[in-house]
């Protein structure tokens, strides 16, 4: 396993980390699956979990709580705030009222005293960067977040949160968690540059994205992955984002065929290679997903196969656009960019 200093914290984390999300209804995963899946990738070297508070309602919390009692200074725990955490209007977003509840609730599933990152799930545009800001510092002097993040932030919304930080002499974000794969590069045009200029770690969510990347999707065969099942759209052929993916798969496959790697180690060997990048997220449903997604743990891409991989999907391009999640609501609404 390789270890990066996340952003300028002086904090040590592996390039892979483990992602609970699948912990639960989601993943359909056992506690008993989960601990076993926390066990081997601790004994494997991985020293960062993320989870979050909307991962199956807090069951994922709750799972990796259990699974790393007794042994809490060993892991940099990570989670995260802001989605919809029920149908209470005010049970969701960054405001105080918020954020102090939401942190409680969290801490008391993980059964711990404090998280080491406390990420803002996504940038909630009701609620100014102060008023968060505000909220998080307090919540950082009284012990209970040892470092503020933001994930999936739009690059404009990054800077601005840095400027009210400064500004304010607030604490500021010094992570963010933006989704990146060999498929969707968008964030290398704006937000990876922005993430550099400011010294952030960056922890990169969806490296296999989705599951186009594991080598379980090829063309020809049918598409069975768990995911496929609840996300059907995203995986449809006839839509032309899906094809131009597969195409691209097709293509990959034969790039890590020729260099001696799985599909899965190409995959997470490019995320990691960025400089802009700190770790990759993995997010293992099962104890085999997690062993053949460890196994790049000290994957190091030549550079022949980066220009490869650049001719088939340049820098910069998402292949499926409508799939991100930072996109500006201007460009998703109409009534948003005109008068």
């Amino acid at each position: 396993m390789q270890y990066r200093s996340l952003g300028r914290t002086g904090v040590q984390v592996s390039t892979l980390v483990l992602g609970a999300m699948n912990f639960g209804r989601i993943g359909n995963t056992t506690q008993e699956e989960a601990t076993a899946i926390v066990d081997a990738a601790l004994d494997a070297g991985i020293n960062l979990i993320d989870t979050a508070d909307a991962y199956s309602g807090g069951q994922s919390e709750e799972m990796v709580g259990k699974a790393i009692a007794g042994r809490r200074d060993d892991v940099v725990l990570a989670t995260k705030a802001t989605l919809p955490m029920g149908d209470e209007r005010n049970h969701r977003g960054g405001s105080r009222r918020w954020l102090v509840t939401a942190l409680d609730n969290s801490l008391r599933r993980l059964g711990v005293d404090h998280v080491d990152l406390y990420q803002m799930h996504r940038w909630d545009p009701t609620t100014s960067d102060e008023e968060t800001l505000s909220a998080l510092t307090d919540l950082q002097r009284a012990g209970k977040i040892r470092y503020l993040g933001s994930s999936t932030f739009p690059a404009y919304r990054i800077v601005q949160a840095q400027w009210t930080a400064r500004d304010r002499h607030l604490s500021r974000y010094v992570t963010e968690q933006p989704g990146y794969s060999i498929l969707q590069r968008g964030i290398e045009t704006h937000v990876l540059p922005v993430t550099q200029e400011y010294g952030m770690g960056v922890l990169a969510w969806s490296p296999l994205a989705s599951g186009w990347l594991s080598g379980a999707i090829r063309a020809g065969q049918e598409i069975t992955t768990n995911r496929s099942g609840f996300m059907r759209q995203r995986y449809d052929i006839s839509i032309p984002a899906n094809r131009a993916k597969l195409e691209a798969v097709e293509q990959l496959a034969t790039v890590a065929d020729e260099a001696g790697l799985s599909m899965i180690q190409l995959a997470l060997g490019f995320v990691t290679a960025h400089p802009g990048v700190t770790s990759a997220i993995i997010g293992p449903r099962t104890a085999d997903h997690l062993r053949s997604q460890l196994a790049a743990a000290d994957t190091v891409l030549s550079t022949d196969v980066l220009d490869a991989i650049d001719a088939i999907v340049a820098p910069g391009v998402d292949l499926a656009p409508d799939e991100k999640h930072d996109t500006p609501p201007a460009l998703l609404d109409p009534a948003l960019r005109r008068r």
